[in-house]
């Protein structure tokens, strides 16, 4: 296992602080049965910065503070993302083919909560339209994930990370 750099523990940090951000900002449309997120593009990072999987988790986790879900949403919509950033992840250590690994580790992110999260809200009594709320999400989730998330992945793949010396210690 990778011991995190402190280059490593910042870039989790500024991660996980963008997507609360980025949620906040977004106010009712981030919450709810339509929920848009922008954030969500960060969905493809775990391809290229194994510490954008707990800065997903916590960024998510702080951005349903404001949920309608209350701690349903916090705990198990938050455990929903962790879930599939470890999936993103290891998707990416086992595809090589650039647009094959986007396209099938965006998958996770889109498909867990899209069938996720009705289920909780299904499950706790909040919804009764459970399969209009998976369409819903589906139609959001893929929006924002390979939408902003594809540039966002191509953007940063760009810089080659290997050229970037960590500091000695």
């Amino acid at each position: 296992m990778k011991k995190f750099s402190t280059r490593m523990l910042c870039r989790a940090a500024v991660l996980a602080s963008l997507y609360a951000i980025m949620t906040f900002v977004m106010g009712d449309l981030a919450y709810g049965y339509i929920q848009i997120r922008p954030a969500e593009a960060f969905c493809l990072l775990p391809l290229i910065f194994i510490e954008s999987v707990p800065a997903l988790f916590v960024g998510c986790a702080i951005a349903n503070l404001l949920s309608q879900f209350g701690i349903y949403d916090i705990v198990l919509g938050s455990c929903i993302t962790l879930v599939a950033a470890i999936s993103s992840y290891l998707i990416g250590k086992f595809i090589k083919k650039e647009w094959l690994k986007i396209f099938v580790a965006g998958l996770p992110p889109i498909l867990f909560n899209a069938f996720g999260l009705p289920l909780i809200w299904y499950l706790c009594g909040m919804t009764t339209a459970y399969w209009i709320e998976v369409g819903m999400i589906l139609l959001t989730q893929t929006i924002c994930i390979y939408g902003f998330g594809i540039p966002l992945y191509l953007a940063l793949k760009r810089f080659d990370n290997n050229k970037i010396q960590e500091p000695r210690e």
